[in-house]
């Protein structure tokens, strides 16, 4: 064999760093080292798979090509590693989850997860979808759940469960004891929202499509509870999912709001690069998530 899994390992890394020092770093390598084990890598086989523009190291088309499989042999070689070492075929987990299923959902599966695995090691990774895409790409992540629509030839979509958008208000807000909005009180209102990128603006896009353009978007904001408090105080009306604002509705924080032939149901998915190598532990999980 022409190649080794340390010079995969070192290949790797410069993928993800775009830089020899920082690959290094990563390994717990001299510069030198993981310099030369690229090296002889690319030497060995005559070709080249960074383009050089003084330090930075940048992937080329060769490199892309090669990435995935390097990434799923190096993983069953580290799986292999695991389960020699441990007498255990579950390692280290690394979950992507985005706002609405990492604050509300994720802990209850990292529960029964950990339960019937209590050696694994889990990382959640809480972001918007868009930053939850780019990190399954680029192997940073083995999992994503997310609530938005995702169209990208490396990944696969797996439908997971259903869930509800809801428009909410202040108890004292004047819209707050009408039985239904129509366009024009949407249209008058103002508005707090999650940002762009995130699965629940994508959402409430789609439900209020002919209306964007109008609407008075006051604030728009990471974060549920932010937005929740924000509409607490009299700031405008907000729009989340059904999950988020469960515990403010019994409490009557925070109030539905019906709104008129508009539709805010949507699909939360699995998400997983095409790639990747599914080990034990990530088929574990996707059953975890269907059983749930």
């Amino acid at each position: 064999m022409k190649y080794t899994l340390r010079q995969l390992e070192v290949f790797l890394a410069v993928a993800h760093f775009d830089n020899i020092t920082r690959a290094a770093d990563s390994l717990s390598m001299s510069q030198s080292a993981a310099s030369g084990a690229l090296r002889d890598l690319e030497d060995q086989f005559d070709i080249q798979l960074f383009d050089r523009a003084g330090k930075r190291l940048k992937i080329n088309e060769l490199g892309r090509l090669l990435r995935p499989r390097a990434e799923a042999l190096l993983e069953r070689a580290q799986s292999l590693e695991l389960e020699m070492a441990q007498h255990q075929v579950v390692g280290q987990l690394k979950i992507g989850a985005t706002m609405t299923i990492g604050n509300y959902l994720a802990m209850g599966l990292i529960a029964r997860y950990l339960d019937e695995q209590p050696k694994a090691k889990l990382d959640l990774q809480v972001a918007n979808t868009s930053a939850i895409v780019a990190r399954l790409i680029n192997f940073d992540l083995d999992i994503g759940l997310v609530e938005g629509e995702i169209q990208h030839p490396d990944l696969e979509v797996v439908p997971w469960r259903q869930d509800q958008l809801e428009v909410f208000c202040a108890p004292d807000h004047p819209l707050a004891g009408k039985q239904q909005l129509s366009d024009t009180d949407l249209l008058s209102a103002s508005w707090i929202l999650r940002e762009q990128g995130s699965g629940t603006r994508q959402a409430f896009d789609w439900a209020l499509h002919g209306l964007l353009s109008g609407l008075n978007v006051l604030l728009e904001l990471e974060h549920a509870e932010s937005i929740k408090r924000a509409v607490a105080e009299g700031l405008g009306i907000g729009c989340l999912s059904s999950i988020a604002l469960r515990e403010s509705f019994e409490l009557g924080t925070l109030v539905p709001l019906r709104v008129a032939g508009r539709d805010f149901s949507r699909q939360l998915y699995l998400v997983i690069n095409r790639h990747k190598y599914r080990s034990a532990g990530i088929e574990r999980w996707i059953e975890l998530c269907h059983q749930t």
